[in-house]
């Protein structure tokens, strides 16, 4: 039997400035009449993402879009097409939203998400939605384990809080390792962060802070390559994944994965990551003279990437804007996430 063609459809995902993201009911007489998803439509020829979009929302809702920012692309089968979902969260816009073609729309906040049934493709976007802009990599290797535990104290507790951090320490001593697990994931439980271990690390770590923050394992690309191929050194899991349409996932609430390429991308995204890294993006002080791909190569990479993405690479919460513009979630820092910003 022939496969279904693909249908090209951009999705915007509305944010209002507190927050609230736009949800609509779908019409009576379509596919999954009543069922609620985010705004949009087909692309018409000649139309790329964020020119469909556009004319989809205006039509839709009476507004005219000024800033949609690329952000995920998935694929999802249903029994009545084949879908291409191109996920752009629109975050400036002219007008009044209001329904132009009858059906109901409701602002709802990511974390209190009311409505239903969802969508199943609209279901992966609320969790997107729910995960911190900044993703914080450990520095206590070159800062010291008392400085840097003093910085993570400020950070979680501070006005910007950080909510996402990784354990990626591979210079220390197992014994040390243990004694800074324990001191960062009493501090990530209390203020309410998620923490994730580096796969370069005993698995024993990603699993408790799995358990205890919700949090869980960052692998490195190798260990990437290697769970995609269902090939799991020992430092990787030892546990098979539970989740039957991703075998390769590795078993524990949150996982991350580092990316360099559009295939690294894909590959994480078949093993069922719920986030990556991508980079560098610029010049960086723990990797002299490495490549580095710049915002034009980033966006480049990113333009399909099926799990959110965190920019990587001589960043600062400053370049955060740049990030999201290029198509990434947020962006991720070691030194720039610490104390004073510092340059690369």
């Amino acid at each position: 039997m022939a496969s279904r063609p693909v249908i090209e459809v951009a999705v915007g995902v509305v944010i209002r400035a507190d927050g609230a993201v736009l949800i609509g009911q779908r019409l009576a007489g379509k596919p999954y009449a009543g069922w609620w998803e985010f705004p949009g439509g087909k692309f018409e020829p000649g139309e790329d993402a964020a020119a469909a979009l556009a004319r989809e929302l205006d039509e839709e809702l009476g507004i005219a879009v000024r800033v949609s920012e690329p952000w995920v692309v998935r694929e999802h089968v249903y029994p009545h097409g084949h879908v291409r979902l191109h996920f752009r969260r629109v975050v400036d816009w002219t007008g009044e939203v209001r329904s132009r073609e009858g059906q109901a729309f409701v602002w709802q906040p990511p974390h209190a998400v009311t409505v239903g049934p969802l969508l199943p493709a609209a279901i992966a976007p609320i969790d997107w939605l729910r995960l911190a802009p900044v993703y914080a990599i450990s520095n206590a290797g070159p800062s010291g384990t008392a400085a840097w535990l003093t910085d993570l104290d400020a950070r979680l507790t501070g006005a910007d809080p950080v909510r996402l951090v990784l354990l990626r320490e591979p210079a220390l001593l197992d014994a040390a390792f243990a004694t800074l697990f324990e001191d960062t994931a009493t501090r990530c439980e209390r203020a309410g962060a998620r923490l994730l271990v580096s796969s370069r690390h005993p698995w024993s770590f990603a699993e408790a802070a799995g358990r205890r923050t919700g949090g869980g394992i960052h692998l490195t690309s190798r260990d990437l390559r290697a769970a995609d191929a269902l090939d799991r050194p020992d430092r990787i899991p030892g546990e098979p994944g539970t989740d039957a349409a991703h075998p390769g996932r590795p078993a524990v609430p949150l996982v991350a994965a580092s990316c360099h390429t559009a295939a690294d991308l894909a590959a994480a995204g078949r093993i069922g990551a719920d986030v990556a890294v991508c980079g560098p993006v610029l010049p960086t002080r723990s990797h002299p003279g490495a490549a580095v791909m710049g915002w034009d190569g980033l966006q480049a990479t990113l333009a399909a990437t099926p799990v959110p993405t965190y920019a990587l690479g001589g960043l600062t919460p400053a370049d955060l804007a740049l990030a999201r513009r290029a198509g990434a979630h947020g962006l991720a820092a070691q030194r720039g996430a610490w104390g004073p910003v510092a340059a690369g």
